[in-house]
């Protein structure tokens, strides 16, 4: 059974930082492409970040770009995303994904495994 749990959100002042990671178990991690999204309520999910199988490519959204540093550990079996100068804008339920593929994506609906989200709520 595939699970992805995320932690490390929580309350932090515009212009600080969180890093959040994803604890993955029941797969093969190194054969998954990672990604992160974000939501709130009424909204679709957005793309955050994507990191290749072996981590050698990341993309990152618009909105985060130069913010957001995505990572992963396949030894772990663990991805990580640094963020910094966090805005209000920034809040949202933070989901990791992984899909069991060679290419990356920015596409939820490529996804299959997706995470129960971790809140990140940035307010002064």
């Amino acid at each position: 059974q595939v699970q992805l749990i995320e932690s490390g959100g929580g309350s932090v002042q515009p212009g600080g930082s969180l890093r959040l990671s994803c604890a993955a178990s029941g797969l093969t991690f190194n054969w998954y492409v990672g990604a992160w999204f974000r939501q709130v309520p009424g909204k679709e999910r957005e793309f955050v970040a994507t990191i290749s199988r072996n981590g050698d490519i990341k993309y990152y959204g618009d909105s985060v770009k130069v913010r957001v540093t995505i990572s992963r550990d396949n030894a772990k079996k663990t991805m990580n995303m640094e963020m910094d100068n966090l805005k209000p804008a920034d809040t949202a339920v933070y989901h990791c994904a992984a899909e069991n593929t060679t290419t990356t994506s920015q596409n939820a609906n490529d996804y299959h495994y997706w995470g129960q989200g971790t809140q990140v709520t940035v307010s002064s």
